[in-house]
């Protein structure tokens, strides 16, 4: 076995046991990349030149990725898009800087949909990445090159950012465990914003127990975001005999009538055996509120965030600029007009639109009072249930390029996703077994802060599933 096929577990035991040393470790997997980048595609920029210097701590020496929302300081930080230009950051994402400071190593920043608006990672102003398990199709977005890097072998976990989905539904196609925590638990200090509200950075691994090592690390109170949870860290130590005995585990009610394609639909059959036979309970939930209204609200707050956050992108402080301008307003014009993409404008107009004055309280006022009836809803539901079992898309990724008219398909997708965000809960997309050739992914969804006890539903699961196997990359 090549070392770059070891989860982070056994990276971290042959380490301390001096079964090999770092310098290995990111030669397997600096050889790795090379073999299989041009058919993925993965990163904007690479850091591995050479083996960089590392501290000693919980991950010396473990390479890794992040997604290009999170900066890094001296190295190259674009959100996908071409406004950023070559902006180098003065300072460290949070995230970063903890795992940094434990001893991880920076292959690079991987590719993404432009800031994080999207869900193929196809809206890149450095093209598409690939799906390592067919490159024929997507690997899901908005963190598709994070999800794609750890699913191909490149690294053993990478950073991603989940506004509406963006951790679990590309960790769902690739075929990797993604977490996505309660809003709050890891800080936002250093994440490139879209939706302020919505965000939050997550790890990708391929085996629950990596997930709980990475929390372990970034999981920590942070006085640079004031949104970040208060006191001691959780203890996320991986839990060696977990168990659901006696546990609740809800299907959603009203999704009962959405149609799933087949592997999707034998995926919840057969996760649900697993749980009953674990000693779970499942019951069903009610979640009108989410059913009718948490796309609507979902996409009159995220836009009206974006319009507000990215009014900083003008070519005057950084990224992108031009010189030969006749005043303000038509550089102004110049700059947004080359340095955005359409998906990433159309957002900002549409932000723009609900926003001003004569809408303002019609479409984003009223989302912000339908958001708390959300919140208040999945906080109901959680008195009946410990966690949530559910899709986390409708289907199979599709190809790359491919357009899907099934207008009622993508409603659906979003619904799964998009009301964790909302309600600020943590969600894990994890792994349940191939359809041919292409991995198959569900989510737990639990309660604020019930981000270890997730986790270790997620273990127990795992326990019957297994890791997925590393995805061939297009090498044959």
């Amino acid at each position: 076995m090549e070392l770059y096929e070891l989860d982070l577990y056994h990276l971290m035991k042959g380490l301390e046991e001096k079964k090999f040393s770092p310098s290995e470790i990111f030669t397997s997997c600096k050889k790795r990349i090379d073999a299989c980048e041009q058919n993925i595609h993965a990163f904007i920029t690479r850091t591995d030149d050479a083996m960089p210097e590392h501290k000693e701590g919980k991950l010396a020496g473990i390479p890794t990725v992040l997604k290009d929302n999170l900066c890094t300081k001296g190295i190259r930080t674009t959100a996908a898009s071409k406004i950023l230009g070559n902006w180098r950051p003065p300072y460290d994402a949070t995230a970063w800087k903890y795992l940094h400071e434990a001893g991880a190593v920076l292959m690079g920043k991987v590719n993404m949909d432009e800031f994080a608006m999207g869900n193929t990672c196809g809206n890149s102003a450095f093209g598409p990445t690939h799906n390592p398990n067919d490159i024929t199709r997507v690997p899901g977005g908005s963190s598709g090159g994070s999800a794609a890097a750890v699913s191909a072998g490149y690294v053993p976990f990478a950073l991603g950012s989940d506004t509406g989905g963006s951790i679990r539904q590309p960790a769902s196609y690739c075929g990797v465990y993604g977490f996505k925590p309660t809003y709050g638990m890891v800080s936002r200090y250093g994440l490139i914003s879209y939706g302020s509200s919505l965000d939050q950075i997550g790890p990708f691994a391929r085996t629950v127990r990596d997930l709980q090592i990475i929390m372990s690390v970034i999981g920590q109170y942070d006085p640079m975001d004031s949104s970040c949870f208060r006191g001691k860290a959780p203890d996320f130590t991986s839990n060696d005999n977990p168990s659901i005995k006696g546990k609740r585990i809800a299907l959603v009610k009203e999704f009962q009538s959405f149609t799933l394609d087949a592997p999707i639909a034998e995926a919840m059959t057969r996760t649900r055996k697993i749980l009953e036979d674990e000693g779970a309970i499942i019951v069903e939930v009610s979640l009108p509120v989410v059913a009718r209204y948490a796309v609507a609200c979902y996409y009159a707050l995220a836009m009206s965030e974006a319009h507000t956050n990215l009014e900083r992108y003008d070519g005057v402080r950084y990224g992108y600029t031009v010189t030969d301008a006749a005043g303000v307003k038509e550089m102004f014009e110049r700059v947004r007009s080359y340095g955005f993409g359409a998906e990433v404008k159309s957002r900002i107009i549409a932000g723009t639109c609900l926003t001003e004055p004569a809408r303002c309280d019609e479409y984003y006022v009223a989302a912000t009072k339908v958001r708390t009836l959300i919140a208040q809803e999945f906080s109901r539901a959680f008195g009946e249930c410990d966690f949530i079992l559910q899709p986390v898309t409708p289907s199979l990724p599709g190809k790359i390029g491919e357009v899907d008219d099934d207008e009622m398909k993508g409603y659906e997708t979003d619904l799964y996703t998009l009301p964790v965000n909302l309600a600020g809960l943590p969600g894990l997309s994890f792994f349940t077994g191939y359809a041919g050739d292409m991995p198959v992914g569900l989510q737990l969804i639990g309660p604020r802060w019930s981000d270890p006890e997730i986790l270790n539903a997620g273990a127990v699961i795992e326990r019957h599933t297994g890791s997925p196997k590393i995805a061939n990359g297009g090498v044959k």
